[in-house]
């Protein structure tokens, strides 16, 4: 499934080489991963300033959720955003810098959203807090054109809520940003087997491991398209979608085979396989220079999806 690939872009083995000596992620407790996860982020450093920055509170069933609302001057549309960390991880800072670069340069509000993680919460509560966010947020306005992105887990949890959207009569949204999405739970593609083996302080097929057996409750949920799209029966009639693939990383073929069976089945799709990059580059754009090209690349799409809809 791979394209030709280039070597690791110096920037981002840089950056990788920052955190040799640290265990890998399959090796410790959800806590201890958590917090090794947000002092990491804390040496991503600021995003630009945006015109209005204020956190949300977004009633969900059971829960309330934190979210953080971005709005630049002259905000057009909204791009409801779900953090990555394997369904286990993360929150909002991690993403904050990337969600600010994303709202200036689409033009459109974007909504990032703290959903309850695993395992405290295993599937489908993250699934669950998501969609309840998404038609939320198009209640507050809904002639606001609505696109779903994240990375990641978060990207998987996008793509689902699309398909949810879709199966349920709406909220209408006009795009998918999917940015190295988890579409299935095999980890026998070629990309999971190449990554079998840590690599530099990359995400590894061992820590996916980790994170699904975290999320999932039991073997069924793990065959469940709502938590692996790429089983979904049918994938037609979904929003246009842009994938964002990374070569160095074990979910590689599970973008470029979601983006196939998304256009196999009739949709939009536009991919961006970055031949020498790793999982996590679109979020680090103050360390890693393609981090930030990437996502001005994804939100110019966003913002002609959001335009061809107002």
């Amino acid at each position: 499934m791979s394209q030709e690939r280039q070597p690791l872009d110096p920037q981002a083995r840089a950056f990788l080489e920052q955190a040799l000596g640290e265990p890998p992620i399959y090796e410790l407790t959800p806590a201890q991963a958590r917090a090794q996860t947000l002092a990491a982020a804390a040496a991503l450093g600021p995003g630009p300033a945006v015109a209005e920055v204020r956190g949300l509170a977004i009633p969900v069933a059971g829960a309330e959720l934190h979210a953080r609302h971005y709005q630049p001057h002259g905000a057009r549309g909204t791009i409801v955003w779900f953090h990555g960390g394997g369904w286990v991880l993360d929150g909002l800072e991690p993403t904050d810098a990337m969600c600010r670069l994303l709202a200036n340069e689409s033009g459109a509000t974007v909504i990032n959203v703290d959903y309850r993680v695993a395992p405290e919460h295993r599937f489908p509560v993250a699934l669950d807090d998501c969609f309840d966010t998404l038609r939320w947020v198009a209640a507050l306005d809904d002639s606001a054109p609505l696109v779903l992105g994240g990375d990641s887990a978060g990207g998987n949890l996008a793509a689902v809520c699309a398909i949810r959207a879709r199966d349920h009569g709406g909220p209408r949204v006009v795009g998918q940003l999917l940015i190295y999405p988890i579409t299935d739970s095999d980890l026998t593609t070629p990309s999971y087997v190449e990554y079998a083996q840590p690599q530099l302080p990359m995400l590894a097929t061992p820590d996916m491991a980790w994170f699904f057996g975290h999320y999932a409750r039991d073997a069924a949920d793990l065959a469940n398209p709502e938590l692996a799209p790429l089983r979904t029966p049918d994938l037609s009639g979904l929003p246009p979608a842009i994938v964002v693939v990374a070569e160095y990383d074990p979910l590689r073929d599970d973008g470029l085979l979601y983006a196939q069976a998304m256009r196999d089945a009739g949709n939009a799709v536009t991919l961006h396989h970055h031949a020498d990059q790793p999982h996590g580059f679109f979020t680090r754009g103050n360390l890693i220079d393609a981090g930030a090209e990437a996502v001005a690349r994804v939100a110019a799409q966003a913002r002609e999806l959001i335009a061809a809809h107002l």
